[in-house]
């Protein structure tokens, strides 16, 4: 091995640590709300605000990631990005209220919206092109062994120790982190910084956030009519004034151009309608074990590795399936495939054979794995070298704000279906999720339209990129 080759050896295994740790912390934590909940004095069922935070904050941050890196250096970046995710976890553990803990949970996404695209640029400016694609596939690994991992091991955690381990072992490998950044992370900085759109950066991120809270405060927050409605139009109107303001600005945080390309316009749009009624199934399915079938933690965990299996099973086969029947055939047919699955749900019951729940999971593993791998390359698959990184960023904000948007939501429709089939008791509960499940599968449904749209010629001619937002 050369002297070049060895710091980019550990350069590939710092930003791959640093994105384990990103996906672990986004899946560690479905098992563990219903303990958090007790031990805050709160009900599970109210608990979506804890992830909907972190996946909030990721969203708002991940669009400025890039600038933020070229302005102050990508070591300076990185291992910033690693302290506060540190500190946010720290936080967590000692958090004594819902207040407290989605305080620190936005704390820990400001470091974890920075890890993945910090690691990316620094990798994307040392390795060499003939690489990179090797490269970045070697770091979405640790994406895969995030989701594989983290439900069963919170579970364990909170039933032989505490739901604080699930924050507080961050910090032992935050720390080690931290001096790998110093002794490997690159210094690397833009040769040109081009001015920051920090209005357009502004009218993003409070559209979002309104938007999310809107749907949030329908379940979370207590806001009923008025003040659902208010966010809802302040959110909208800060969208449209972002994109009338990015046609006239010079440098906007996204290029108008973009959505002229009708292969990521209608990724976009699919992403974010189809992940709305798939990305809330991590947190809904530990709910469901834990509060109306009586499973402990661990065991709930453990269920939830049949889903992350099958996932990672099903990418070998992803590439092959769209080369054969194009990507408009398989995004439609299995989008319909998502949503069914996941409506089917809503039969589950306590007296539902183990070999049935662990055949439902399995499949609803493999068909969310191939839709989010047929989405994501899709949506970039059409970008030249100067709008691929833009189109990248884009894709990222929009993954992270739909399962923000798709937690809030299926919180506010389970809320809903709580009233009218009350929680007094376990059965009762079962039917609000069985409901809830079968709504959310609707929405997943409706959004195979989308996919109707894409050219019918459009075909994989590549080996699929890899996954790199934590979210395949």
């Amino acid at each position: 091995m050369s002297s070049s080759e060895s710091p980019r050896k550990s350069l590939l295994w710092l930003v791959a640590v640093g994105f384990f740790m990103q996906t672990l912390d986004g899946t560690i934590i479905n098992t563990a709300l219903p303990a958090m909940a007790s031990s805050l004095g709160a009900s599970p069922l109210r608990m979506q605000s804890v992830v909907v935070a972190y996946a909030l904050t990721m969203a708002m941050l991940i669009p400025a990631s890039g600038w933020i890196a070229d302005r102050f250096g990508t070591r300076r970046v990185f291992f910033a990005a690693i302290v506060l995710f540190v500190i946010g976890s720290v936080l967590c553990a000692l958090s004594r209220g819902i207040g407290q803990l989605v305080a620190a949970r936005v704390v820990q996404g400001m470091g974890g919206a920075l890890l993945l695209p910090v690691g990316r640029l620094a990798l994307l400016r040392t390795v060499p092109r003939a690489q990179f694609l090797a490269a970045m596939s070697f770091v979405a690994i640790p994406g895969l062994i995030g989701p594989l991992l983290g439900p069963t091991l919170g579970g364990w955690l909170v039933e032989y120790a505490s739901w604080h381990w699930i924050f507080l072992i961050n910090v032992p490998v935050g720390l080690a982190g931290c001096l790998a950044t110093l002794r490997f992370m690159p210094d690397l900085r833009a040769a040109g910084l081009r001015p920051f759109d920090g209005v357009g950066y502004a009218l993003l991120a409070f559209g979002m956030v309104a938007i999310s809270l809107a749907i949030d405060g329908v379940s979370g927050l207590g806001l009923r009519g008025v003040g659902v409605l208010v966010l809802l139009v302040f959110g909208f109107a800060a969208i449209t004034a972002y994109w009338l303001h990015a046609v006239r600005k010079p440098h906007p945080l996204f290029e108008p151009a973009l959505f002229g390309i009708p292969t990521l316009s209608i990724g976009l749009l699919g992403n974010l309608f189809s992940r709305l009624g798939s990305g809330c199934m991590p947190f809904l399915i530990p709910l469901l074990l834990q509060v109306s079938m009586n499973y402990s933690p661990l065991r709930a965990g453990l269920m939830m590795l049949p889903i992350a299996l099958a996932g990672m099973a099903m990418k070998r086969f992803a590439t092959p399936l769209i080369v054969r029947h194009g990507y408009r055939r398989v995004l439609v047919v299995n989008t319909a495939l998502v949503g069914l699955t996941m409506a089917s749900f809503g039969l589950a019951t306590p007296e539902q054979p183990m070999a049935l729940q662990i055949l439902q999971l399995l499949v609803f593993g493999a068909v969310n794995s191939l839709q989010f791998t047929a989405m994501n390359t899709i949506t970039l698959k059409d970008l030249d070298g100067s709008m691929a990184s833009s189109g990248n960023t884009l894709l990222s904000m929009v993954q992270m704000l739909a399962m923000s948007m798709g937690v809030a939501a299926a919180s506010a429709v389970l809320g809903g279906y709580t009233e009218v089939f009350g929680s007094a008791t376990p059965r009762a509960t079962l039917h609000a999720f069985e409901a809830t499940f079968a709504s959310m599968g609707l929405v997943t449904l409706a959004s195979a339209l989308i996919f109707w749209h894409l050219p019918p010629e459009a075909r994989a001619v590549q080996p699929a990129q890899p996954e790199v937002s934590g979210q395949g």
